[in-house]
This record gives structure tokens, C-alpha cells and sequence, in this order.
């Protein structure tokens, strides 16, 4: 039995005919007796019996009627609820974000969001390689994510993704290195020299894997490095060429290069990471994990304006 059925036999107790049940419930008189005759094969006692030309109840009709509006009730109940917790602006939210945009992007997002009425955010990251972040929509209402621009494009069949930004990957170098001096560096210039880049799967990487490429040369990985506040002392300390997101690294930077380090844009190739919000398409329609979407986008306009 369902919840159709049962309405059907409560109307049918309240009505007193087939026709009346029809019209009020705006179907068909034929299926109106169909949805009779599904409930009757699901229990063992009649429901219904012929008084002259009247179809009625028979006393366990009425008492499953009874239950039946008991029933219809609580899932009218339960529809409210989940419509007043969609509509809801200030039920909490649940965000996700890597390492190098959660510290720059969390707390002006916390400061946003810090008024009366505004959504509930809780932080987490999880700074994780690119195939990895769908994944983490299961356990998350939003989730930061980045990948490099030139990398196979989001699952948009399981996840509905926000762009947030596009932002270049700059080479950072010693302010005394002979490059320092270029406006801009290609990849046959930088290709002989030595390295600290993320782990395999992270976007630095996947821009030194492009610069060898393009260069047709192997390169000197010395570290591998996902922090980059210690990727900046490494490159300040004289010994390697890193690569810095050009917007989101400020923060963890203190808001400025350490001094001694140098950006310059790569040429030749695409260096551009995509990070962009995650979400399972039913999380959006919650009015306060729209509201949290358009707040991420409000404050990324202004770290990179």
C-alpha cells in the first residue's frame, strides 16, 4: 500500500461514492477504482463492499481509513518541515575547501556571513587531488575544489558546480635570480632550473608536467611541497623556482610576497586553475546554501579585484 491508496480509501470513507472521490481528488472514476483494487491485493480482508449501487467501506476499510488519515497527516507534516528547512536562511551549511583558497576565502566569508538571519557555516578542509573533490559532496553541502583548466572538466551528470574564479599560477623566484629581471618567462627558460612543486595530482605539479612537455626536457624536482608558505621560504632561501597562485596565496603569505620573492607570469602554455564550488544538485535547493554560494562569489570578486 501507499500513501495514494490510502487517501483514495479515506476520501472514498468521507464521500460515499466513487464519483465524489473522483472529482474532489480531480482523476478519473476508473482510476479511482484502480488504486482501490491495488490496495485490496495488499491486505488480506475486504476494504470495500456494494450497498445497491454505492461502493462503501467495510468495517476494516474504516479502520484502515482511520490510520490512513493518521498517515496522510504526518506526511503532510513531514512535506512542511522539509519546506520550512529548505526555505530556512539561517540553517547551518557545511563547507569543504582546500588549503590555500580556505585561507584565503574562510574567514572574509565568516565576516559576511556574521549577521542576523545569515546561514550557519562549519569549516573543514580537506585539500585533496583533483578526481577526489566530487567525492567529497557526499559529506559536504559545498565543496571548494580546483583543478587546472586544461584537466577533464567536473562530473556535471553527479554535481552541479558554481565557477568561482580562474586564477594563473605565476613562477616565483629569487628577487637576485638573473630571471628575475623578465616581465615574463617561458618554459625553455625556466626548464633547467631546480624545482619545489606539490605532490603528483595538484595543480603545480600538473603546470611542471605541462613546462617539461613544452620544453622537452626532463626537470630537477627537488621538494615536493603542498603548504605554500614554506614553498615561498624555499624559493626566498635562494635555491629553487616554485610556482604561487597569484590570488588565493596572498593570504597565506600574510598579503604580500616574503620579501626577496619575485612573480612572473609563464607564457606559452595555460597555467590558469579553475576553482569553483561543488554541490549534489538537492543542496542548492536549500535557500541558505544559496545563500553561502552567492557569498563565496561576493567574496572572491574581491580578493581578485
Amino acid at each position: 500500500m501507499d500513501i495514494r491508496q490510502l487517501q483514495v480509501l479515506r476520501e472514498l470513507g468521507e464521500l460515499g461514492s466513487v464519483k465524489a472521490v473522483a472529482e474532489t481528488l480531480m482523476v478519473t472514476p476508473s482510476a479511482v477504482s484502480q488504486q482501490l483494487m491495488l490496495l485490496q491485493r495488499s491486505v488480506k480482508v475486504p476494504l470495500t463492499r456494494k450497498d445497491g449501487r454505492t461502493l462503501v467501506l467495510t468495517e476494516a476499510g474504516e479502520v484502515l481509513a482511520g490510520a490512513g488519515a493518521a498517515v496522510v497527516a504526518a506526511m503532510a507534516q513531514a512535506r512542511a518541515a522539509i519546506d520550512a528547512f529548505q526555505e530556512a536562511p539561517d540553517a547551518s551549511v557545511t563547507v569543504s575547501g582546500f588549503h590555500s583558497a580556505g585561507q584565503a576565502l574562510f574567514a572574509p566569508l565568516a565576516r559576511a556571513l556574521s549577521g542576523e538571519g545569515q546561514p550557519r557555516v562549519r569549516f573543514t578542509d580537506e585539500d585533496v587531488a583533483q578526481q577526489d573533490f566530487p567525492a567529497l559532496t557526499a559529506r559536504h553541502d559545498l565543496v571548494l575544489a580546483h583543478r587546472m583548466e586544461h584537466s577533464p572538466p567536473w562530473p556535471r551528470d553527479r554535481v552541479a558546480v558554481i565557477e568561482l574564479t580562474r586564477e594563473p599560477l605565476d613562477v616565483a623566484l629569487p628577487a637576485g635570480h638573473p630571471l628575475a629581471s623578465h616581465e615574463e618567462l617561458t618554459a625553455a627558460d625556466v626548464a633547467g632550473e631546480p624545482w619545489v612543486t606539490s605532490r603528483p595530482g595538484y595543480s603545480p605539479d600538473d603546470v611542471l608536467t605541462a613546462v617539461a612537455a613544452l620544453a622537452s626536457t626532463p626537470l630537477e624536482i627537488v621538494h615536493r611541497i603542498n603548504d605554500y608558505s614554506t614553498v615561498a621560504a624555499l624559493v626566498a632561501d635562494g635555491g629553487v623556482l616554485g610556482l604561487l597562485p597569484r590570488y588565493t596565496s596572498r593570504a597565506a603569505l600574510g598579503q604580500s610576497l616574503p620579501e626577496g620573492i619575485v612573480l612572473r607570469p609563464l607564457q606559452g602554455l595555460d597555467t590558469r586553475r579553475c576553482i569553483d564550488l561543488l554541490a549534489r544538485p538537492e543542496a542548492l535547493e536549500r535557500r541558505s546554501v544559496r545563500r553561502v554560494a552567492e557569498a563565496f562569489r561576493e567574496v572572491m570578486g574581491a580578493l581578485v579585484g
